[in-house]
């Protein structure tokens, strides 16, 4: 794992033959669900034409990474085959990266990362933090960037009964543990990214108290990646909300997250993800600049 330094600025993240950082602004993924059944958008960008529009729009409203699943993750979801996500994703992400877009794919099949690889991704984003066993071994064989996420159980059931003793360290030691397993298997340490898993097998207090203790993932050294966009837990708090009042209660919790360290937002709405970091960036920057002045 990389030196931990809680006094560092920005961090990159090595993804094939890029380097991305958030030294001069948060990173903001998109995301493209090329699904019907998807919590937010499921069924909106179902076909490859509707996908790759709604991804060229996200990279036009400023995303700088655009996330492409073929797999619900929602609680209670169930999987669909390899190949099955297969032909949904490729199509969408050989177009993308031929447009010139960082593109992640959003899968926990070595097998659907592997395809997405060849077509021309440089993150495969998931979930599962490697519950493939050949996951890792595929992200090596490309050099390609690699989001870790913490899900407690399976989206199917994640949901039911979510218990940590301390949800911060737990969370953080299965990470860095995901992490070790990836180095060992060939993974560069600086191409590892990873999320907490706002909203995988938690509760509402373990999702409050993760996107509070965001400077702890932060100061692992490696990039730490929050997506609460438009969740469960925000009508847990505020009460039933259409998907699009959720907006407001997202950046909220996004401006909290830069401002703890976070490195990337995964988030619906582009515009107002972009827009919302840049402030948080702003205010972040003035606070170390005081600091070193």
């Amino acid at each position: 794992m990389p030196a931990a330094d809680t006094g560092a600025d920005f961090v990159t993240w090595r993804v094939r033959d890029r380097v991305l950082s958030n030294d001069e602004h948060t990173l903001i993924m998109g995301i493209v669900n090329v699904t019907p059944d998807s919590f937010s958008d499921g069924g909106r960008f179902v076909t490859a034409e509707a996908a790759i529009g709604h991804g060229t729009e996200l990279l036009g409203a400023g995303a700088d990474i655009v996330d492409v699943g073929g797999e619900s993750t929602r609680p209670g979801s169930e999987g669909v085959p390899a190949e099955v996500e297969i032909d949904r994703v490729v199509p969408v992400v050989r177009a993308l990266a031929e447009r010139g877009a960082a593109v992640s794919v959003d899968t926990s099949k070595a097998e659907v990362a592997n395809a997405a690889l060849q077509a021309g991704a440089v993150i495969v984003n998931d979930v599962t933090a490697l519950a493939d066993a050949e996951m890792a071994a595929v992200v090596a064989r490309f050099g390609a960037g690699l989001v870790l996420m913490h899900m407690q159980g399976e989206p199917r059931t994640m949901q039911e009964d979510p218990r940590y003793d301390d949800v911060v360290a737990e969370v953080t030691e299965a990470l860095l543990d995901g992490a070790n397993r990836a180095e060992r298997a060939g993974v560069a340490s600086e191409s590892i990214c990873i999320d907490p898993g706002i909203g995988f097998g938690k509760r509402l207090e373990h999702n409050l108290a993760l996107l509070g203790a965001v400077s702890r993932l932060a100061a692992t050294g490696y990039p730490v990646l929050v997506g609460a966009s438009r969740k469960s837990f925000l009508e847990h708090l505020l009460g039933p909300l259409p998907m699009v009042e959720r907006e407001a209660p997202t950046v909220a919790a996004h401006v909290m997250a830069v401002a703890g360290g976070a490195a990337v937002l995964r988030v619906h709405d582009v515009v107002a993800g972009l827009r919302s970091a840049r402030v948080a960036d702003a205010i972040v920057r003035a606070q170390r600049e005081r600091r070193g002045s």
